[in-house]
């Protein structure tokens, strides 16, 4: 009751290679063997992440083992990065360092994937009726209320001609799905 079912853990890059470059703990198998975990104890949680996508001495493959994890696992979002040098840091001085014009195509190939794997995600909550915790009125719509699931997920519903108050728990039955969003209509 007080533990939402949403998990953020990042995992940075899929090669373990890349992983081991930014001396990350972690390999790629033990963060598919934690999503594995999460998965048959909390079957109903959202999984979010971090991707940094250009380190230096990514090449395709390492990539491209990226971009495998995000689509096997499935993520509910992703806060995507394109590596960017900072000073006086280790990485700052590898060589092998990835020209910007891959880095932008890789990105967006991988928000591809992600905004993907986002929608099938929200999709398949259609027709569900959810608890939502209410934040207020919609920024654009003053007769549309916002809110969050107990997987973190966005959802609008129209007033209606009730009355709702910021933190109310509000049962939420979803009728459609966006990449970033869903909708739907407050129930009894």
């Amino acid at each position: 009751e007080h533990i939402c079912e949403n998990f953020h853990i990042p995992f940075q890059s899929g090669s373990n290679k890349i992983l081991k470059a930014m001396n990350r703990g972690y390999t790629r198998e033990k963060y598919l063997e934690l999503v594995a975990m999460i998965r048959r104890y909390v079957p109903e949680a959202s999984i979010t992440t971090d991707i940094i996508v250009g380190f230096p001495g990514e090449a395709e493959a390492d990539f491209n083992d990226t971009l495998n994890l995000v689509k096997e696992v499935g993520f509910d979002a992703a806060f995507t990065f394109i590596y960017s040098k900072r000073s006086g840091t280790p990485a700052a001085a590898m060589e092998e360092q990835v020209p910007l014009e891959i880095k932008k195509a890789r990105l967006n190939l991988l928000m591809e994937a992600q905004n993907i794997s986002s929608l099938q995600r929200n999709e398949a909550l259609v027709g569900k009726t959810l608890e939502v915790l209410a934040e207020g009125p919609s920024n654009n719509n003053n007769k549309v209320w916002s809110g969050r699931t107990r997987t973190n997920k966005l959802v609008l519903w129209p007033v209606e001609g009730r009355d709702f108050e910021l933190g109310d728990k509000v049962q939420v039955q979803i009728e459609t799905a966006q990449t970033w969003l869903l909708k739907g209509k407050a129930v009894e």
